[in-house]
């Protein structure tokens, strides 16, 4: 990534008991063309994926990591710096990076158990993963030392729109909107419903960041409140927030914002 000159621009801006502040990093619209950003990590460093590579920004260095023998990229979880999972889902296949985005170790369902077809993964703690097998629509807990894996009993009934995980936590949302957790014992609960939106991001099971029209509001689940959070982009292509700061993506910067929510 070319940056062409790093702003700091603080001010602070009280609004529904959340405080903002802004810093921003310009890009140049050719360094950024093509890319879809996923975040950032608790040493600053961001990810991006472009033409179906994986990238990693740090201060001093850009680390890549390609397979094009797998395929597209399908999903990304970066929630472990030191253990990125990346899901390529038309080869059934996981596979797991270091820091500098060596690759560790590559798992492929299909040579596993032909009855898994996944469609859905998220890093979980114990060295499992959480993985949705399309096939008999069930979560399950894939330990990935031992190549075994234990099945959820309750199977999800509608499609899934967007999933996201910690490590004792599966979420996910389906098509009619309604947002679930599954914990490491297989209790599914339902935490809410959710309104219409165009990105969603999930912080913990009481709260949500989502957009709508170019606008982003936190969704508070247990009292239902929707507030929104009045960032200076007009326009912005995707969203992350983590440890308090809140990262804006647009063709031409990235602004992060100091956010307190609770």
């Amino acid at each position: 990534m070319k940056i062409s000159k790093l702003l700091y621009l603080l001010f602070f801006t009280l609004f529904t008991s959340i405080c903002v502040a802004q810093k921003q990093i310009i890009i140049s619209n050719e360094d950024n063309i093509g890319r879809t950003y996923y975040g950032f990590d608790s040493f600053n460093n961001y990810y991006y994926t472009a033409n179906n590579t994986f990238n990693k920004v740090s201060d001093t260095k850009t680390y890549h990591y390609q397979n094009i023998s797998l395929g597209k990229i399908g999903s990304i979880d970066i929630i472990n710096p030191l253990m990125i999972v990346l899901f390529y889902e038309d080869f059934n296949t996981v596979v797991f990076l270091d820091n500098q985005l060596n690759e560790i170790e590559k798992i492929d369902f299909s040579t596993i158990d032909s009855s898994l077809v996944i469609t859905k993964i998220g890093l979980a703690g114990q060295n499992k993963l959480w993985v949705y097998n399309q096939v008999n629509q069930r979560l399950l807990l894939f330990d990935t030392l031992n190549k075994t894996y234990k099945e959820m009993p309750i199977p999800i009934e509608n499609s899934i729109v967007y999933t996201q995980s910690d490590f004792n936590n599966f979420y996910w949302v389906d098509d009619l909107k309604n947002f679930y957790k599954c914990d490491f014992f297989g209790k599914i609960e339902l935490l809410s419903s959710l309104p219409s939106f165009d990105k969603i991001q999930i912080i913990d099971e009481k709260s949500l960041l989502f957009s709508k029209k170019n606008q982003l509001f936190l969704l508070n689940t247990s009292t239902k409140s929707i507030s929104e959070i009045q960032i200076v982009e007009k326009s912005f292509e995707n969203f992350y927030y983590k440890d308090q700061f809140l990262a804006i993506f647009t063709l031409q910067q990235i602004s992060n914002y100091k956010i307190k929510i609770h």
